[in-house]
């Protein structure tokens, strides 16, 4: 099927461009030294090469290296974060950086109330030279999407985001369309106003990964991100460490990390103790999406295996928002931390 991502996105939509060319220009270019590394092979190689990325992003992202595993493990579990937190602590840049270190296109949207999904997914307009209707992409096709403040924007504009994040494909006009490879939605949302946004569908929250904060930085951390500021926009030095054929094979090697019958058990009963301590717990997505987290965490590790620490380390970010309490609370938070307090691993 033909990736119509080089297409660039419909022209009325509230949009950034695409910044970077994708794997054309990343096969073209073959900087340095993603080209000297060579291709991953083994879950050390997958270490070595999220260390490149993260060293690269955290050029620009000062003091957020949690922040920066969070989007790699996101990134090798093929899934999607969800960033809660004021503007203007470095959202859209740590998405950008991403997208830049490993030579994969970037685009943003800006939703707000009268986006449409069509400006998110992409429309059909007719051509008068052919007589015909021409698919133009809407921003969804890139290898890193950014959806900035998702609530701001109407249930029915976030659902657009559904198929694409779980199929990975996009259908206008009863034609399915594959999006790049990989593809990752970062969405943000402002929990500051919360009478001016939209509450996300269930369905849409139980489809990213992870949820995290990224905080306001300390004074040493803010003194040296006022210091980078004083010339170029930080961004311009990010430079490709890796291609997303470089990704695409980590993904691969991440998915064949070993997820034992215990740890698979010890997942499970974390899921069934969330559903029996909250109006709502962790659906089986979510204990896949753990499973998948925490082999991701074992191979930034170097190992071929995945290990109860792993599973401890990404459940609160990979189940917390997917639970509600009984109260009508929609961070379980501490219902995830008595799991990981209660439930012991057999």
């Amino acid at each position: 099927m033909t990736d119509p991502g080089e297409s660039g996105p419909i022209g009325t939509g509230p949009v950034e461009p695409a910044d970077g060319e994708g794997e054309s220009a990343g096969a073209a270019s073959g900087s340095g030294s993603a080209a000297a590394a060579g291709d991953p092979e083994t879950p050390a190689d997958v270490a070595a090469l999220a260390d490149r990325i993260a060293g690269e992003v955290e050029e620009v992202i000062v003091g957020k290296r949690d922040a920066v595993e969070h989007v790699l493990v996101t990134v090798l579990a093929r899934g999607h974060l969800l960033v809660e937190d004021v503007p203007g602590v470095g959202k859209t840049t740590l998405a950008k950086s991403v997208a830049r270190s490993i030579d994969g296109s970037f685009k943003r949207v800006q939703f707000t109330p009268d986006l449409l999904p069509s400006d998110v997914t992409g429309v059909n307009v007719f051509n008068r030279r052919t007589d015909e209707f021409d698919f133009q992409p809407g921003p969804v096709f890139a290898n890193v999407v950014l959806g900035d403040e998702i609530n701001r924007a109407p249930p029915k504009t976030q659902s657009a985001l559904l198929e694409a994040m779980e199929e990975n494909q996009v259908t206008t006009d009863g034609t399915t369309r594959d999006l790049p490879d990989p593809f990752c939605v970062i969405a943000t949302q402002n929990d500051v106003e919360p009478g001016q946004t939209y509450e996300l569908p269930v369905a849409e929250v139980d489809r990213f990964t992870k949820k995290i904060r990224l905080g306001y930085p300390d004074t040493d951390e803010e003194t040296a991100i006022l210091g980078r500021l004083a010339g170029d926009h930080p961004i311009d030095s990010v430079e490709p460490v890796a291609t997303v054929a470089d990704v695409r094979r980590a993904r691969a090697i991440v998915g064949e990390i070993e997820a034992s019958e215990a740890v698979r058990e010890y997942v499970a009963r974390l899921a069934v103790f969330t559903r029996r301590n909250a109006e709502l717990g962790a659906s089986p997505r979510g204990s896949l999406a753990l499973i998948r987290a925490s082999q991701a965490r074992a191979a930034l590790d170097g190992r071929g295996y995945v290990i109860p620490d792993d599973v401890q380390a990404e459940a609160p970010t990979v189940l917390s928002h997917r639970v509600r309490t009984a109260s009508g609370g929609t961070d379980g938070a501490a219902v995830v931390d008595d799991a990981l307090d209660r439930v012991r691993v057999e």
